[in-house]
């Protein structure tokens, strides 16, 4: 267990800029797991041990200067985002499994091939759904289309403010670090994707960059936790098993 807690702290010195702490961290605060919906419960995270709020910052306030110059930004990729763009954005919206990634690994990458490795995906989901819930309801951002209706979305809308942090952007992120330590000859082209799954957010204008940012240091705050459970370990071990077999070739790629 102990070198899975220094694996952890190591990871979380990697985030550049080094561990982010809330400014309330060292203080007496409601604990997340009484903010985690009951219908939202996570599969390998503790939350009565692991308390995904330190991780982060306050979202910047919607009349803040940051905010402002975030909005100024998604006008900007508004008015310059091709169809093309605007379609693959469309896509990345309907799809939030670790299957996305088949646009680097190839076609043959689909969950009908790979059970364990689509069990795996859909446990780390649940981690981020219950994860990402507690956290949105908690700060209550409003989204960028709900401060600035002058702005024209082209995906999936919200009534609700739970723009921090961005939920797709976590679930990509997770994912592309378990498929790293699966296919780390992939690592970079892996990482570039989830880059560009988060991106799309802002593309379909219903995200903030500081929203997407947040679940990248977030993500690796979790997967650094999952990494000291046996639950987590073992399904690594059967995904990697499951995709040591397959041969992914770059001429199998989608896009």
């Amino acid at each position: 267990m102990q070198k899975y807690f220094i694996r952890w702290t190591a990871v979380m010195l990697c985030l550049g800029g080094g561990l982010v702490l809330h400014p309330w961290a060292q203080q007496p605060v409601i604990k997340i797991a009484e903010t985690v919906p009951s219908s939202k419960k996570p599969y390998f995270i503790d939350p009565q041990q692991f308390d995904v709020r330190e991780f982060l910052l306050d979202p910047p306030q919607a009349d803040s200067s940051i905010t402002q110059l975030e909005l100024k930004e998604l006008h900007r990729i508004e008015q310059g985002r091709t169809a093309h763009e605007v379609e693959q954005a469309r896509q990345d919206d309907q799809e939030e499994d670790i299957f996305i990634y088949k646009t680097v690994l190839g076609s043959s990458f689909r969950s009908d091939d790979l059970p364990a490795t689509a069990r795996l995906s859909d446990h780390l989901k649940k981690d981020q759904g219950a994860m990402g819930a507690s956290l949105k309801g908690y700060y209550q951002r409003a989204r960028p289309y709900q401060v600035d209706v002058t702005l024209h979305p082209v995906c999936a809308l919200k009534t609700t403010h739970d723009s921090y942090p961005s939920g797709h952007a976590l679930t990509g992120y997770l994912e592309a670090l378990v498929l790293a330590d699966l296919v780390p000859q992939e690592r970079t082209p892996i990482f570039q994707r989830a880059d560009e799954y988060a991106h799309n957010r802002i593309v379909c204008g219903v995200h903030y960059p500081s929203d997407t940012e947040a679940s990248r240091r977030l993500a690796y705050a979790m997967y650094g936790y999952m990494m000291s459970t046996q639950k987590f370990r073992e399904e690594l071990s059967e995904a990697r098993a499951e995709l040591s077999a397959k041969q992914w070739g770059q001429h199998d790629k989608v896009r």
